[in-house]
């Protein structure tokens, strides 16, 4: 598309400030509205695996990220007393590396600054309140009472995103699949150089992930009921009770947690769009369109790989239209067969019954999902 494009991006998270600098790279005028104050990312540390790692090199960030976070090759399986099962080397996506630990926080000032570096506006503390489509270009009114004319809108506000209410009311809401993230960040242990996977059959799973130098996350997925909370004055000690079958690194790990403050608790959702994921000129993107469980670490990657893919389609196509039906034409499969892999790993994982599409999917392993998802997208 030669002519520049004016582009609202509404969601200042990962695949929202990745798209922003894609697009500011090429030359579009592009203003992000990030409903909260600052960039406070939640949460504890995040994979970036090979294929996420492409996307930061193609849109300049690769560099800090690498240097912000803790770069590793090799998965390793071990026993609950943390002896070594099996050591499996990653892949790469071309010369992109393996895998980069980083926290979450770390991640959101990378992207931030490559989006402001790029030309990119981020407006903080404003929302969409109305939006008109008239087909050739949509007006939007944000809260903080501005307005303006766009020429695409693009939904990157996450798995409870309200612009896809917007679109198609209550028909596509999170879905609960019955378990949850426990997660908390410890100081890294010097034997933790990629993720140790701690397994204890389908009981429990645990695992290390080394995000800087210093520090890595324990991270533990529990069935739990939708209404469980963790106690405020002792969820340290609640995760402890879950993992209590763990000796080894794990117990060491839990043992450094004093504070309850400090667990990260998030029950794992799944949203599935199925009509096209654009109405007009206004288009979900990332978890807002396809949110998955996190048991192939490939969530972030989806949304970051969305938001290249897009700025690439609305580079090659001749106008908006086209270019969103080329953008999810390569898309959906992709993100449509990561959520379903990882819904079928969970499963399997916590002893689930699988569905006989489910049992196909798993041939592949984990291992081999990993292979896949280092091919072109």
């Amino acid at each position: 598309m030669a002519t520049p494009l004016r582009v609202l991006i509404h969601g200042g998270g990962i695949g929202g400030l990745t798209l922003a600098t894609a697009l500011a790279r090429r030359g579009h005028t592009v203003e992000v509205a990030e409903l909260r104050d600052e960039l406070d990312a939640l949460g504890v540390g995040i994979i970036q695996p090979s294929n996420a790692l492409h996307v930061m090199r193609e849109i300049g960030a690769l560099d800090d990220c690498l240097e912000a976070g803790f770069e590793w090759e090799v998965l390793t399986i071990a026993d609950p007393a943390g002896n070594t099962l099996a050591e499996i080397p990653q892949p790469r996506m071309g010369d992109a590396p393996s895998n980069n630990g980083i926290p979450r926080p770390a991640l959101a000032r990378v992207l931030n600054s490559a989006a402001v570096g790029a030309g990119a506006k981020i407006r903080f503390g404003t929302t969409i309140t109305e939006l008109t489509d008239d087909g050739t270009g949509v007006d939007v009114t944000l809260s903080d009472g501005s307005t303006g004319r766009w020429d695409l809108v693009v939904g990157f506000d996450g798995i409870g995103s309200p612009l896809r209410t917007r679109l198609y009311g209550d028909r596509y809401t999170p879905e609960y699949t019955g378990f949850a993230n426990w997660r908390v960040t410890v100081p890294r242990q010097p034997r933790v150089r990629g993720v140790v996977m701690g397994t204890a059959g389908k009981e429990a799973k645990a695992l290390l992930t080394p995000i800087t130098e210093e520090l890595m996350y324990l991270g533990a997925v529990f069935a739990e009921s939708a209404d469980f909370r963790p106690d405020p004055e002792r969820a340290h000690e609640q995760l402890t009770e879950r993992l209590a079958m763990f000796s080894g690194p794990v117990a060491e790990a839990l043992a450094t947690v004093t504070d309850p403050a400090s667990v990260v608790y998030s029950r794992i959702s799944q949203v599935t769009v199925e009509e096209p994921w654009h109405v007009g000129r206004v288009v979900l993107a990332g978890d807002a369109a396809h949110a998955s469980t996190p048991h192939i670490a490939q969530g972030a990657a989806m949304a970051v790989e969305d938001a290249l893919v897009l700025a690439e389609s609305l580079d090659a196509e001749d106008g908006v239209a086209a270019a969103l039906d080329a953008w999810e034409a390569r898309r959906r499969p992709r993100a449509m067969w990561v959520q379903a892999m990882s819904r079928a790993v969970l499963k399997q994982e916590t002893g689930n019954e699988t569905t006989p599409e489910e049992d196909e999917l798993l041939k592949v392993g984990v291992p081999g999902a990993a292979h896949v998802l280092v091919q072109p997208y």
